[in-house]
């Protein structure tokens, strides 16, 4: 997977200008007692790589470092004085001594102080020393090279990284002496000084790599290696540039990479925002794409924000302060290196045996603060207020199934969006004039805006009580049972006009339009072969109640009886997707309408996948089950449905009605289904929703839809997959990206296919997809899909 951020461009590598960028010296090696100085340059002898003193844009600072020769974009690979710059590259040179040392010398000095020395323990007493730049970007150091075939390496860049690994490059973990090879990113996208994040073989001996904030705290593991890729990066192999090598032995544990095309250009880098990024240069575009990156959200990077700052993985600046506070400097925060955090607008006034004016503000939907908090004796929110109060060094409180408090600096905290699972209220401790300001803040428009949402609460409650009263008189035909109504199969049968009003068949038993006594229009779904006891039903049916998200139909209530089970779901009035797909009325779809299903869609099984408390794999994902509020905003139905009716989906599936061709081929093959058979079943459906046309069409002289559409993605044909009746009225960004990932998502292989999560990247331009195989394996389906099951 490739891809690039929207709006700031956070993980790009630091792309340097060379100042100057004249070379005089236009040759590989640079022999014992020489030196390199000014705009003398060492030139690899296939003209890939250059090596001299290089000068950030916008830096006064230079650097000797290694970059790509060939391109425009001039790019640095390894940076050797990266935290000695020096001011004026006249002024210093880089000499090799006899022992082997690569030094940078302070020139017209004299004594001519060493300010860095690469200090080499090797020795050559009898042969000729030389530095020698190699088109894989190594600068290698050897004793006897000159019509030798027995040079001895001395030392290597290779052996030094910085940030940047290239193919031939390595990380390594020496078992026996400890010593390792990291990456260390830099400080920002202008300064290459040792910057916060490394990544390394896992110092516990896991082998396995991990992250490090500040050289002490582990904030991600890259997955077991399983031969081929690590598990957690899957589109390590996407695109088949790249051949991967992993070794763990006795002696050393050892990561490298290299290219299956020779004209391929590609880098990892540990960024300066604490992501192992993957680039590919670009001929086309004329700049490095971004081909994946781990953690996948930049808000997963420990301390993005620094102390007291907010990730929002949905700004395009990623972070901001928490109510209170301020940029501690602005000036960093200017060039989107946020690790300073944020300091308090106003001191706190608190004494140990005085009263204070500090409050607190709400900080609602974020993820809690890692680090340092403790858990308080409180039975209430208010209690867990005062505790913090009691407590100079208590920063934030959250009251949920007990009294968490916060000492010193929150980090991580991080914004979520509305519906999920894991977003809590945090309540931040601020000076009593920031509470003022904060209160201030609150506008006539936002006092209407309160004073309405309260009267809708009010109405709520009454419509609530109404529905409540009404049920009593009748015997009480609904109740809660936690967050859901449980009603009576006869008042269900009297809201739906006795199953008169059919809105259609579901994969497990057909739908009626029902009308509840305060005027709610519900959905209520008849369930056919239930094997399970109510009990049991009960059971997962509350599970189910508990999985809130914009982009999932909502279920309020149920029934359970002997002999029926059914299920009540908000009203979507515009149908679902199928009903679009096979009609006219697909014309009301703009592409901005379909782009946003797309995404919405993606988010719904993305949240499935990999937020829930319990991950659901929904196995029948298909125009049919997603169905379209009154806004067009998409909402995935019928999740859940395996573990609801109680028995193996497999089975299940040979009752639903469609076709075979949303199905994975490990459906086919007998083999384990995991999340990666919905992304399958989500391609076929999106290929369906750029084009208006159902994957089984045949007409017009495609053959097989599916394979015809993916033929015309791999040659970067999207226009021709464009829905005709758009004539080309498409975001061609958009549209591309939601081609190529829909060609991905249909790979054979499950490896290949990316998760949800990152598809919704992709539609939303933080990874970028580059083209997949043409998926020929569709073939065969030629004659299997007129099945119908």
């Amino acid at each position: 997977m490739c891809a690039s951020r929207h709006v700031a461009l956070l993980l790009l590598l630091p792309c340097l200008s060379l100042c100057p960028s004249g070379s005089a010296a236009a040759n590989d090696t640079l022999a014992a007692g020489g030196s390199l100085t000014g705009n003398r340059t060492l030139v690899s002898a296939g003209g890939q790589f250059e090596l001299g003193f290089f000068s950030p844009p916008g830096s006064a600072k230079y650097y000797v470092g290694i970059w790509y020769k060939q391109i425009p974009v001039q790019t640095a690979i390894w940076a050797m004085n990266r935290d000695v710059p020096v001011s004026d590259p006249s002024s210093v040179e880089l000499t090799v001594a006899q022992d082997g040392s690569l030094v940078l010398l302070v020139a017209g000095n004299r004594s001519k102080e060493p300010i860095w020395s690469s200090n080499s323990t090797g020795s050559c007493d009898d042969g000729t020393v030389a530095a020698v730049l190699l088109d894989t970007g190594n600068l290698q150091v050897l004793c006897g090279r000159q019509g030798s075939n027995t040079s001895a390496i001395i030392w290597q860049s290779f052996d030094h990284p910085t940030d940047t690994l290239v193919p031939g490059g390595w990380v390594e973990l020496n078992k026996s002496t400890g010593a390792y090879q990291a990456l260390r990113s830099w400080r920002s996208a202008t300064d290459p000084s040792t910057g916060l994040y490394m990544d390394q073989v896992d110092p516990h001996g896991s082998g396995r790599f991990a992250f490090l904030w500040n050289g002490t705290v582990i904030y991600h593991y890259v997955g077991a290696w399983n031969g081929r890729y690590f598990n957690s990066i899957p589109e390590m192999v996407m695109s088949g540039n790249y051949k991967f090598i992993y070794v763990d032995n006795e002696e050393e544990v050892k990561w490298s990479f290299q290219v299956t095309k020779p004209s391929t250009l590609s880098r990892m880098v540990m960024s300066p925002h604490g992501q192992i990024t993957m680039f590919d240069w670009s001929d086309e575009s004329g700049q490095w794409l971004l081909h994946w990156a781990t953690p996948t959200s930049q808000c997963d990077v420990y301390s993005l924000c620094g102390p007291f700052g907010l990730c929002d993985v949905a700004s395009s600046g990623y972070c901001r302060c928490l109510p209170g506070f301020e940029p501690a400097s602005p000036g960093d925060w200017v060039g989107q290196l946020w690790s300073s955090g944020c300091k308090r607008k106003t001191s706190l006034q608190c004494s140990s045996n005085a009263s204070t004016t500090d409050g607190f503000l709400p900080v609602q939907n974020v993820q809690m603060p890692s680090g340092n908090f403790s858990v308080a004796d409180a039975g209430s929110s208010g209690g867990c207020a005062a505790a913090c109060l009691r407590n100079c060094s208590c920063t934030a409180y959250a009251y949920k199934d007990g009294c968490l408090v916060w000492g010193d600096d929150l980090r991580n905290v991080q914004q979520l969006s509305d519906g999920n699972a894991g977003a809590s209220t945090l309540f931040l401790r601020v000076a009593a004039a920031d509470l003022a300001a904060a209160n201030q803040g609150t506008s006539t428009n936002d006092l209407g805006v309160i004073v309405g949402a309260s009267s809708a609460v009010v109405l709520a409650i009454l419509c609530l009580l109404f529905v409540l009263a009404w049920a009593r008189r009748h015997e009480k035909t609904v109740h809660h049972d936690g967050s859901l109504l449980v009603f009576s199969y006869g008042y269900l049968a009297q809201c739906t006009k006795n199953y008169s009003q059919k809105l259609g068949m579901g994969s497990f038993g057909s739908v009626y339009k029902g009308t509840l006594p305060d005027h709610t229009v519900v959905a209520v779904k008849r369930l056919e072969g239930s094997a399970q006891g109510e009990k049991q039903f009960r059971t997962e049916v509350r599970t189910l109640g508990t999985i809130q998200h914009v982009n999932l139909v909502r279920l309020q209530g149920f029934c359970a009886t002997k002999h029926e089970r059914l299920l009540v779901y908000d009203y979507m009035p515009n149908g679902s997707l199928a009903s679009l797909l096979s009609g006219h009325s697909i014309r009301m779809l703009d592409w901005s309408t379909r782009f946003r299903i797309m995404a919405g869609v993606a988010r719904g099984l993305a949240y499935l996948h990999e937020k829930c408390q319990e991950r659901i794999v929904h196995c029948d994902v298909k125009p049919e089950n997603i169905l379209l509020d009154a806004d067009f905003c998409p909402k995935v139905a019928d999740f859940g449905m395996a573990k609801l009716i109680g028995r193996d989906f497999s089975q299940a599936l040979t009752t639903a009605r469609g076709t075979i061709g949303y199905l994975a081929p490990e459906w086919i093959l007998g083999l384990p289904i995991t999340a990666k058979a919905d992304v399958y079943s989500y391609g076929m459906m999106l290929l369906e929703l750029i084009s208006g046309r159902r994957n089984r069409d045949t007409g017009r002289g495609m053959g097989y839809f599916p394979l015809w559409a993916a033929t015309k993605v791999g040659e970067g044909r999207f226009l021709e997959l464009l829905d005709e009746r758009l004539a080309g009225d498409a975001d061609v960004e958009e549209l591309s990206r939601a081609c190529n990932v829909a060609c991905w998502c249909i790979q054979q292989a499950e490896p290949l296919r990316p998760t949800m999560g990152q598809v919704v990247q992709v539609l939303e331009g933080s990874l970028r997809a580059g083209p997949a195989p043409v998926p020929r394996y569709l073939e065969q389906f030629l004659g299997e899909d007129s099945c119908t099951f």
